[in-house]
């Protein structure tokens, strides 16, 4: 692994040691960010999707931070199944920036430049696939 890898595994650790399971705080800001997706999880009384979804997110990210060439093919397929079920393609592009937020916030004052790096970095190579 190199610096932005291991600094994304870094703020998932430290997320995971603050709050445990971050995906209520994920959702609570998508949904005040954008309250019409609220509506394609109707059926998701237990939080699972929510928690699948997210967790397909990080895989994602943790896996182009290390380099894998698969991701960039994963996001442009998941852009075209979520407009698929009425997800426009810029409101699909903001979950990531939804979930590096979150992270930073649950983070507070132990989040670092090298954090904040990776996120970026990745972000952007997600926002080119």
């Amino acid at each position: 692994m190199d610096q932005l890898s291991d600094a994304l595994h870094a703020s998932l650790e430290l997320v995971a040691e603050r709050v445990g399971d971050p995906t209520a705080l994920v959702y609570d800001r998508l949904f005040a960010e954008q309250p019409r997706m609220r509506d394609l999880f109707v059926g998701d009384h237990n939080g699972q999707a929510r928690g699948h979804m997210l967790q397909m997110v990080l895989d994602t990210l943790t896996n182009m931070a290390d380099g894998a060439a698969w991701p960039a093919n994963m996001i442009r397929a998941e852009r075209v199944n979520h407009d698929q079920i009425g997800v426009p393609f810029n409101v699909f592009a903001t979950f990531f920036t939804v979930v590096h937020e979150t992270f930073r916030d649950a983070a507070g004052d132990d989040w670092t430049t090298d954090m904040e790096d990776a996120w970026t970095g990745v972000l952007a190579r997600a926002a080119a696939a």
